[in-house]
């Protein structure tokens, strides 16, 4: 299967001088850092967070889990969490890449990054939006469960926003 890479939606480049940086992604590419934007030196603070895959889910192992995604909506919500998020921190830059498809145990399903005046913004900041992702975002995960001597186990289907 091609892999689908679409474009991060920015802020509008004249917007981007006078207000913070938003950039929302749905992929099935390989997570990678972003391409650094100018850092704000308004910003005191800039939080990474990975979300990668676990090798369990439950008590069984797992090779990974395959990502679905209601596509527009997923986007238009990743969108609206992003802005509440710098309304509600005063964020200077929200980027959150969200994997689709197949992601093997070990490798990353979600990049978030938010950057802050102050440390303890960011670090609620990075909080909040992972947790409303899970809350809000039309994001589904099965897990490919590893096969043992007893046979391959049932499909098994939540959504990722379920906190486990």
């Amino acid at each position: 299967m091609r892999s689908r890479l679409r474009q991060p939606e920015l802020s509008d480049p004249l917007e981007r001088m006078a207000n913070p940086v938003c950039e929302v992604l749905l992929t099935e590419a390989e997570l990678d850092y972003p391409v650094a934007e100018r850092p704000d030196f308004g910003a005191g603070a800039m939080i990474d967070f990975w979300g990668l895959v676990r090798s369990q889910e439950g008590e069984r192992e797992i090779d990974g889990l395959h990502y679905e995604a209601k596509g527009s909506m997923a986007e238009h919500q990743l969108r609206a969490i992003s802005r509440e998020a710098i309304e509600r921190f005063g964020l200077k830059l929200v980027i959150i890449h969200h994997r689709v498809g197949f992601v093997p145990a070990g490798k990353a399903s979600l990049f978030a990054r938010v950057a802050a005046p102050h440390r303890a913004e960011a670090v609620r900041a990075v909080e909040w939006l992972v947790d409303e992702l899970k809350k809000r975002v039309p994001i589904w995960k099965q897990p490919r469960f590893k096969v043992d001597l007893g046979g391959p186990a049932p499909p098994m289907k939540t959504p990722a926003t379920t906190h486990q």
